[in-house]
């Protein structure tokens, strides 16, 4: 994993990468056993969520609504819905509690699911704890470092939706934040293929996400940051025609059919045109 952060993740999961195998073999060590830092659980209002063993949030599930999608960053990771309303295979890179995951798997009967996480016990606890289906002939759960999914070429060209949310316990930004990542994310897509990413608004991490993601992307837009000051990005691979009309539309039909407030993406998608 292209980990650069001083975490217990990332001290044992660090690798030097796919370019630096081949000088490396004459000195290369036995691979060590991955350590991850402890998973907690917190409860509050019917809210349980998932920490990495502090106080930083790493998912959300309301009990009564276990397929909802609680957190508001979260519901902004869907925007994709926007462009694409039938894609064919969905991945999520890092689990979480499997919020978007099981929204998904619920609301695209037609979609082939994936979701990729590197720390079993993650995965374990979605079963046990975030009522996370078992995999079946359209949800496949990959135990893997996220990197070697990307890079993998049996992957290249083949998925409609990339989600990435990659934060370890030090909750410094994404774990994976360079251009080489990224472009092997966008190699990874289909034409019209697009990527959600969750970012730190106001955190050094931002900038360097997205000028990575520019340098892998036809576009990139940025959503408005919610009150916990994330931002999702979106990578297209193709970037496309922003027609308003059409995306309101879009929106309306998305929030009757699934509750989500998807006027807001659009609102916030032409703030970013506005912008720039």
């Amino acid at each position: 994993m292209l980990i650069k952060r001083n975490s217990i993740e990332a001290q044992a999961n660090r690798k030097s990468g796919p370019r630096a195998e081949s000088n490396a073999r004459s000195s290369a060590k036995p691979a060590r056993k991955p350590k991850f830092a402890p998973i907690t659980l917190s409860e509050e209002n019917g809210v349980v969520f998932l920490h990495f063993g502090n106080e930083w949030i790493q998912g959300a599930m309301r009990i009564r609504k276990p397929n909802w999608i609680e957190l508001e960053y979260a519901q902004q990771m869907m925007a994709w819905m926007l462009f694409n309303r039938a894609p064919q295979h969905i991945v999520q890179l890092g689990l979480g509690t499997g919020a978007l995951t099981k929204f998904c798997y619920k609301h695209f009967p037609e979609s082939l699911v994936t979701a990729v996480e590197i720390n079993p016990a993650v995965v374990m606890t979605c079963h046990t704890m975030f009522r996370l289906p078992f995999q079946d002939e359209r949800l496949t759960i990959r135990e893997m470092d996220a990197m070697d999914f990307v890079l993998d070429e049996a992957n290249h060209g083949k998925i409609d939706v990339i989600q990435a949310d990659l934060y370890d316990a030090t909750v410094k930004g994404p774990v994976l934040d360079t251009p080489e990542f990224y472009k092997a994310c966008e190699t990874c897509l289909t034409p019209d293929g697009i990527m959600t990413v969750n970012l730190f608004g106001d955190h050094p991490s931002y900038g360097k996400n997205l000028k990575a993601m520019r340098y892998a992307f036809d576009e990139v837009m940025c959503l408005p940051p919610v009150h916990e000051g994330n931002v999702i990005a979106i990578g297209f691979k193709t970037a496309p025609e922003l027609d308003f009309t059409a995306l309101y539309e879009r929106a309306a039909e998305i929030t009757d059919a699934t509750r989500l407030p998807a006027k807001s993406w659009v609102n916030g998608l032409k703030a970013w045109q506005l912008a720039r």
